[in-house]
């Protein structure tokens, strides 16, 4: 079967993870990516994080199912690839800091120039304008500022940072959408358009209604651990034989089943039970209760007592019991892809399963500019062009 964005090419100019993780996701469906990386200075993505016999792991994922190509953008030879490349493309994926591109005469008036149909999505930390628009930014500023820090750790301790690519990852995704919508509305305009997407943005609309409860009440949510102000009992449980346990009541039906399987069905006749803002004020009651009945039993026993009850349950994985869960193992969600560098490799499968055009892991992250002769000679570029390029540093 043919899958769904088979012949949309895409050219990946962005490096770490919002934007080359953005076009990660186009590639997954079909997708032909071409990732351009610097010559000397590839995508710093390949040597984040541990690697094996000198692979990065990382890129492994971020890099797979696109063909890699070197061009030094800010030569001259580099912006005649890149603007020859960007006349057959649908879609180019670049996160330079605002005006780079202008100065190596490669903004939005000559790629545009070049392909009237072309999307260009612009992913900055900060965006395109603004006070801060030329700042370098990270997810980690975004994660910072967008007031999710501020809301996650425990009462009283520091604001806590993920210890990963959350801003990155959700500015991914949006990118993904918004490339999807710019593509929608040139099928009816024949025009192009720039993305504009600052990784800040996108985590600050997944933490919820902050925004509206700070403008119409006057709140700011403080950092409450592992409990919510909007229902209880929501914690983390140790069970008799160490593991973690989380639970969940976030629908009345589901609190008042808890409270029978611990054994305090009389909490539920409490008034102030019938509404989760009010149970979550009563959230030390609710735990010693909930809290003391799993630490009495072993982890599968628990589990199973929820499940009977139809109450909400999931232990604390790592990444070693997320391998080996049988439940993953069925939805296919970690997948085996062969790689000529090291061999079969397990990592995650694309984000959703479409009945009748699924997208598919073809390979894994390609080396360093793997593919440069085979896309330019694509390109219409000669094995003499290429020559001259080479020797002028473009390549």
């Amino acid at each position: 079967m043919t899958a769904p964005l088979t012949g949309l090419r895409v050219l990946d100019l962005a490096t770490l993870f919002a934007g080359p993780l953005a076009a990660t996701m186009l590639g997954d469906f079909g997708a032909e990516v071409i990732k351009v990386e610097h010559p000397a200075k590839p995508d710093p993505s390949r040597g984040h994080g541990p690697g094996k016999d000198g692979v990065g792991l990382w890129w492994k994922l971020l890099g797979r199912n696109k063909r890699t190509i070197t061009a030094d953008l800010s030569t001259p030879g580099g912006r005649e690839v890149l603007l020859r490349l960007a006349a057959g493309s649908d879609v180019v994926i670049e996160n330079f800091r605002p005006g780079t591109l202008e100065r190596w005469r490669l903004g939005w008036d000559e790629l545009s120039g070049a392909n009237p149909g072309l999307v260009l999505a612009r992913v900055t930390g900060f965006g395109q304008f603004g006070p801060y628009s030329r700042r370098p930014g990270f997810g980690t500023l975004a994660e910072a500022m967008s007031g999710f820090a501020a809301i996650t750790g425990e009462p009283g301790g520091p604001p806590t940072l993920p210890p990963f690519g959350l801003a990155d990852s959700i500015a991914a995704l949006a990118t993904s959408y918004a490339v999807m919508t710019a593509l929608r509305a040139r099928e009816s305009t024949g025009r192009g358009q720039v993305v504009d997407l600052a990784i800040i943005e996108p985590i600050l609309t997944a933490i919820g209604p902050h925004p509206l409860w700070y403008d119409q009440l006057g709140y700011v949510q403080p950092r409450t651990g592992n409990r919510s102000r909007n229902n209880a009992p929501r914690n983390t449980y140790r069970t008799a034989d160490g593991s973690w346990l989380a639970v969940s009541t976030s629908a009345q039906s589901i609190a008042e089943r808890v409270m029978r399987l611990v054994g305090r069905p009389d909490l539920i006749d409490e008034p102030w039970f019938a509404h989760g803002s009010t149970r979550a004020e009563h959230a030390d009651e609710l735990d010693e209760a909930v809290g003391g009945w799993i630490a009495r039993h072993n982890r599968d026993e628990v589990v199973g007592a929820f499940e009977k009850a139809e109450a909400a349950i999931a232990p604390v994985y790592d990444i070693q019991d997320v391998l080996a869960d049988p439940h993953y193992r069925a939805l296919g969600t970690i997948t085996e892809v062969p790689d000529p560098e090291l061999g079969s490799l397990r990592m995650q499968n694309i984000l959703f399963r479409l009945s009748e055009t699924p997208g598919a892991i073809r390979w894994a992250g390609r080396p360093h500019g793997a593919d440069t002769d085979t896309v330019l000679a694509e390109h219409g570029f000669s094995a003499s062009d290429i020559a001259r390029l080479r020797s002028e540093d473009a390549l």
